[in-house]
C-alpha cells in the first residue's frame, strides 16, 4: 500500500458532527491540523497543533507523539488528513480523520 494511495471512505474517516462527538468525549484527544503553516495561520480549529503534511519531517514529529492519545486530525479537504491518519495507524496511533476536511466544519 502507497503511503499516498486513495480508496473509499475509511471507518477512521468522521463526518464534521461524528468528529466533533467523539473528540469532545474523549479525554485522550488531541487535535492535529496537518495543513501549511500559511493555511492554519488563515485559520484553524482551536486548540489544534499544526504539522505541515508537505514538511520533509512530517513523519519524524508524528513518529514523536505521544501513543497514549487518541489524534483527531484535519486539513482543507480531508485528503492530507486521511493519508495522515492512514500513517499514523500504521505506526500503532488511535486516529481519526475529519471528513470534507476544516471546509466541513460548522463549529
Amino acid at each position: 500500500m502507497s503511503f499516498f494511495s486513495f480508496g473509499t471512505k475509511a471507518e477512521t474517516d468522521l463526518s464534521s458532527e461524528e468528529f466533533k462527538t467523539k473528540m469532545d468525549a474523549d479525554p485522550k484527544a488531541e487535535l492535529l491540523d496537518v495543513r501549511t503553516a500559511g493555511e492554519y495561520a488563515e485559520g484553524a480549529i482551536n486548540n489544534a497543533k499544526n504539522i505541515d503534511f508537505f514538511s520533509s519531517n512530517f513523519r519524524s514529529q508524528i513518529e514523536a507523539l505521544p501513543k497514549d492519545k487518541n489524534y483527531y486530525v484535519y486539513c482543507r479537504s480531508g485528503n492530507r488528513s486521511g493519508q495522515a491518519v492512514k500513517f499514523l495507524k500504521s505506526k500503532g496511533y488511535e486516529a481519526f480523520n475529519l471528513d470534507g476536511g476544516i471546509m466541513s466544519w460548522s463549529y
